[in-house]
């Protein structure tokens, strides 16, 4: 059961709420259609129902809020707009991350791709599917988790009437197995067809609740949908009878020589046409708007008001709200506050805080390796690294350690940390520019699994990039130059250490500055001022002797901690403490500190907010 009592938007400066006083439920085995003209308050009201929105109100799925379900995608199943993703992502890679989001197995993707009907695209890139497709793909990225209640802002907008018809089946058959669904949409023929509840708003404000057979006996015209090459003339000649029998009759020209004739009967309208000599193609009874069409000709009688209608309507509306004190369904008391708290004029429902990953590290892999931007990362990487390291060799005077990792003393950074800080930035960056794990608002979590799992990949990916691009280096060395330019190193952990913590600094600075910034460019920017701005800062920081020296700080660090470790570890604490001692160690260790903290900060500011 799905109940929605006393929604209300936040006011508008100016303007009065978009939702005001929402009031109506969503049984289990039904599919109710919420109705509505553009602007209405229809994606409000979705949103307001998701917590995506402050207002007031509140929303019970299946007893229980939104905020109090510990998984909420696996009790709702979401359509927001379009499907976000990166276009150069296949359609089973986005649905594969999207299963280690919701914490389902892998094989789930293959199993809603033959639900949907798109199995044959699962290889295709997301930027080529049609929007019909697209459509599809949303659906089955709200069927992942096997959600309990379905909630879809106008899934069948943009569609053929053979797809709309494919949704509406789609959508009973996920109502005949218990499941509740709720779908908003602006066709009334639409809502009487494919829906068993229709929900009608306007302004806000509830119009109508009914079965789709009442609404459409109640609330939906009968017309006569004619077709003739001499659509004009035939008009004109029904209009003439009309006013000349006394008789309401509205004729509303439309395109393809089509007309809707509402007042009449395809009997007398054959009539007509036959005495008259007018060739007709087509008499067809059909249901037809909500309202008073908007052309029309000239009708003898006035239309009245159906005020038994709105009594009605306001009836139904008035039940449905004491429905709601009364606490009908899994939550009478919490349904009794809500209204309360609705009516107090207090917010009953705060914005909802972002979810993260349920399975972050799987996710987070699925990202990376679901497009080809890390292989084509490191292929420029190593090409690049190869031809400078060249360059190097044949100029000469190039330290051994510096003409493997291909740096040269002009360079901010060799092309390894490059390709280390962009695959890092690009961690938040795709994240923001393609929010998969929070579509409908356009952001990303900050959860501190999915922090962790970023920066675990990136390091990984750093160090791999940054192993290949040495190995690479000095096989293109070796080839083109003589086998005495390379020395084996009589020292090479330190030299090992700096390599490694230079690249996943670069690598982790790029993934917090993007997390920062909301920005894969930001992030990168970020990497860069590491060696161009902070570096020279701390040169002039560290330059000249130290008044007392620091000897023996191995020693003196071993006797602090619990766990004694053995002596022969005092070297790689020392290399560690050199390295970071160093301008650009030093530079990376004080950058990451500051992303971090703003990292932090910006969290809980938002949490704050939220």
């Amino acid at each position: 059961m799905l109940q929605a009592i006393g929604l209300t938007s936040a006011p508008r400066r100016d303007h009065p709420p978009a939702v005001d006083g929402l009031t109506f439920e969503a049984c289990p085995g039904q599919v109710t259609a919420l109705l509505g003209a553009p602007g209405s308050g229809r994606t409000t009201t979705l949103r307001l129902m998701l917590e995506l929105e402050p207002g007031r109100g509140v929303t019970y799925f299946r007893g229980r809020p939104l905020h109090r379900i510990p998984h909420p995608a696996r009790e709702v199943g979401v359509l927001l707009g379009d499907v976000p993703g990166n276009p150069a992502r296949t359609v089973r890679s986005q649905l594969r991350m999207l299963c280690a989001a919701v914490g389902v197995p892998a094989s789930r993707a293959d199993a809603m791709l033959e639900v949907v009907g798109i199995a044959g695209l699962r290889d295709h890139r997301l930027g080529s599917l049609s929007l019909g497709m697209d459509r599809r793909l949303g659906l089955a990225a709200a069927l992942l988790a096997d959600p309990c209640t379905l909630l879809l802002d106008e899934p069948s907008a943009g569609l053929s009437p053979r797809e709309q018809n494919w949704l509406h089946g789609l959508l009973r058959g996920h109502a005949a197995l218990g499941g509740a669904v709720l779908f908003t949409t602006d066709d009334p023929k639409e809502a009487a067809r494919a829906a068993d509840r229709v929900v009608a708003i306007e302004a806000g404000r509830l119009v109508a609740d009914q079965d789709a057979a009442g609404f459409a006996r109640t609330r939906m015209r009968p017309r006569v949908a004619v077709r003739s090459p001499h659509a004009a003339r035939l008009a004109d000649v029904l209009g003439r009878e009309a006013r000349e029998g006394q008789r309401t009759v509205e004729i509303v020209e439309e395109s393809g020589n089509r007309l809707s004739v509402y007042g009449s009967t395809c009997a007398e309208i054959g009539e007509t046409a036959f005495r008259h000599g007018v060739l007709v193609h087509q008499l067809a009874d059909e249901s037809g708007d909500v309202g008073i069409p908007a052309q029309t000709h000239q009708t003898h009688q006035t239309r009245q008001p159906d005020h038994a209608a709105h009594a009605d309507h306001a009836a139904r509306a008035a039940r449905a709200d004491r429905a709601g004190d009364a606490g009908t369904g899994a939550a009478p008391a919490a349904t009794a506050g809500g209204v309360r708290a609705a009516a107090s004029g207090r917010p009953a429902s705060a914005v909802r805080r972002i979810g993260g990953p349920l399975r972050p590290l799987r996710y987070e892999l699925r990202r990376v390796f679901g497009t080809a931007t890390p292989v084509l990362t490191a292929a420029s990487v190593l090409v690049a690294s190869v031809l400078t390291a060249l360059l190097l060799a044949r100029a000469g005077h190039t330290p051994q350690n510096r003409l493997l990792a291909a740096w040269p003393e002009k360079l901010p950074l060799p092309p390894a940390a490059l390709g280390a800080g962009l695959l890092g930035a690009l961690a938040f960056g795709e994240e923001y520019k393609y929010p998969a794990l929070a579509a409908d608002r356009g952001t990303a979590p900050r959860r501190m699994g999915l922090l962790l799992a970023k920066l675990g990949v990136a390091a990984v990916l750093a160090l791999v990039l940054g192993g290949l691009a040495v190995a690479a280096d000095a096989a293109a060395l070796r080839l083109v130059f003589d086998h005495g330019l390379l020395r084996s190193p009589a020292e090479w952990l330190a030299p090992a250490a700096s390599w490694a913590g230079l690249l996943v600094g670069c690598a982790w600075a790029g993934v917090l500055a993007s997390g920062v910034f909301r920005s894969a460019a930001a992030g990168l920017g970020a990497v860069l001022a590491v060696p161009l701005l902070v570096v020279p800062l701390v040169s002039k920081a560290l330059a000249g002797p130290s008044a007392h020296p620091a000897s023996g700080i191995a020693a003196r660090l071993r006797g602090l901690t619990l766990a004694q470790w053995p002596p022969e570890a005092d070297r790689l604490v020392l290399g560690a403490l050199r390295v970071m001692t160093q301008p650009v160690g030093t530079a990376l260790v004080l950058s990451l500190a500051v992303l971090l903290c703003a990292y932090g900060f910006t969290g809980l500011r938002g949490r704050v907010r939220w």
